[in-house]
Formats: C-alpha cells, structure tokens, sequence
C-alpha cells in the first residue's frame, strides 16, 4: 500500500514496484483508488479493461465510484437501501453516493474488501494498491468506529423498520454484517499489508509526516519503508544547487526522526516518469 499527500510520486513509486514484482515472473496487479487516476498514463495504456493488460505477468486496475456501487450491491447495498427507502424517497444512485458523503472512507472500505477478496483468491501473487491522497484514506479509520455507536442507537431507531425488504434479514443482522466488514477491513491492513509512505523532502510534506505516522501508529499499522521522492543530486546549475540546498535540511530531519525505518531517495529527473523504460529507472532507484 503506497500511501502520501498528492503530488509526491505515489503513483510512479507504486507502479515502479508493481514493474519489480512482475519481473520476477509472479502475477502481480496494480490497483489505483485514487478519483484521479493516473496508472494508465503512466504505464501508457489505452486499454478500458479492468483489469488492464500491460506485460507479462502484470496487471492494473484504476477503480472508482462504478465498481464502489457494484460492490455496495453485492455485499448488501440494496437491504440497506430497502430501509432506507421505506421513509425517503430517494433513487438507489443518488442513495449510494448519499451514503459515500455521510461516512467518510466508505468507498476505501469497500476497495479494502476488494482487494482482501483478491488476495484471497491467490489470482495474484503481489498486489500493489496506489491509494487516494492520505487524507481521504485516513477517513476510512474512522469508520468502524462510527458503525459501533450507530449499532449502540440502532434497536431505537429501526425499532419500527425489523426487516429488509427482499431478504427479510433483520436491519440489524444487515448493520452487523456491515460492522464485520469494517473489521475485517481493519484486520487486513493490520495482518497482511505492507505500508510504504512516499514524501519529499520539503517543509510542508516533512511537517505533515508526523501527524500521519501518529494515526497510522494509534490504529496499529506500521510503516516499514519510507521514499523520498525527487531528491536533487545534481548542482551543475544556480538553480539546483540553491534546491539541493533547500532539501538537505528536511533530508536530515526525515533521515533522524525515522532513522528505524527503510529510507530510499529516488532522484529527480529532468523528464516525466512514462512507460516501462522509465519505470524501470525507478525500479532500479528502489530495488538497489
């Protein structure tokens, strides 16, 4: 999981690995969670398929709010919506994306579902998850949290509302197999993912790294490796040597405060990061 504030390299250092691992000849997908996708444009595919075909071996796959509906439908989208619907009119698209504005991180916790079920059904060896800027996926921590206390009032509210209307399922069997969903979602990314946090070496990004480390920290999932992405190791020119400058005071802050951690600097380049040839300079840059 390949997590950090837009604009850092998130993507290219996502699918840098994904190029790595499908080298070494397992099957591996790059997934995207991202609204605004960009693994497409930077493996330089066209193809519309989900998932995309880019080599031998590796996938990807930019999901957004088409495939969070179509999960929503098939975990219980509609039993919630039967409640719901008995006393508001309101159409099943418009519901939908009601509810992904009431919960925040609604539609991360369904991608989470779906790459749990991907992985558990070993169709890939590596998945690699390029996800949305951090601050909507730190969203999704909260969420089980909101469930659990909506579960505490919920006997009061739906006193009147005890079944589903096509499965007659009790509404609050429907709310707790919700509530499973979430914890699951947690357990995955405690137990079986790994976390890469991507940042680059100036102010604002070195001052928000704190603050995510802690809430990552406080819900029990660790980060093990730490990219810095377009360092400048180069000073032929005023300008790069006034930004090498500028960058050698937060590497050094970044290097001592997270000294326990896996620390890689990926160098800037004069050229956007596009197509495999490209990638495979990242790769290299990571994988040393």
């Amino acid at each position: 999981m390949f997590a950090g504030k837009g604009g850092v390299g998130k993507t290219t250092c996502a699918a840098a690995t994904a190029v790595h691992y499908a080298s070494l000849g397992g099957q591996t997908l790059a997934i995207s969670t991202d609204a605004t996708p960009s693994l497409a444009h930077i493996f330089e595919i066209s193809d519309k398929k989900k998932p995309a075909r880019v080599q031998e071996s590796l996938y990807i796959s930019e999901l957004g709010l088409n495939e969070v509906a179509e999960m929503w439908d098939k975990k219980f989208g509609r039993e919630v919506y039967s409640v719901f619907s008995s006393f508001v009119s309101i159409n099943y698209d418009d519901f939908v994306n009601f509810m992904a504005s009431m919960l925040p991180g609604l539609a991360d916790e369904f991608m989470i579902d779906y790459i749990r079920e991907l992985k558990l059904s070993g169709q890939y060896k590596t998945i690699i998850w390029d996800t949305a800027p951090l601050g909507q996926t730190l969203a999704l921590l909260h969420t089980p949290a909101m469930l659990v206390e909506h579960l505490r009032l919920a006997p009061r509210v739906y006193s009147r509302l005890k079944f589903g209307q096509s499965s007659q399922e009790s509404v609050l069997e429907i709310l707790k197999r919700w509530r499973k969903l979430s914890a699951d979602s947690i357990d995955f990314l405690r137990s079986e993912v790994n976390f890469t946090m991507v940042t680059i070496p100036e102010a604002l990004a070195f001052e928000q790294l704190e603050g995510i480390f802690s809430e990552l920290n406080r819900h029990g999932f660790v980060v093990r490796q730490l990219i810095i992405n377009n360092v400048v190791k180069s000073q032929d020119s005023e300008f790069l040597a006034i930004k090498s400058r500028q960058q050698g005071k937060y590497l050094s802050l970044i290097h001592d405060r997270y000294r326990g951690l896996e620390i890689i600097e990926v160098p800037m380049r004069p050229y956007e990061i596009k197509g495999l040839s490209r990638l495979r300079e990242i790769e290299g840059n990571l994988f040393q």
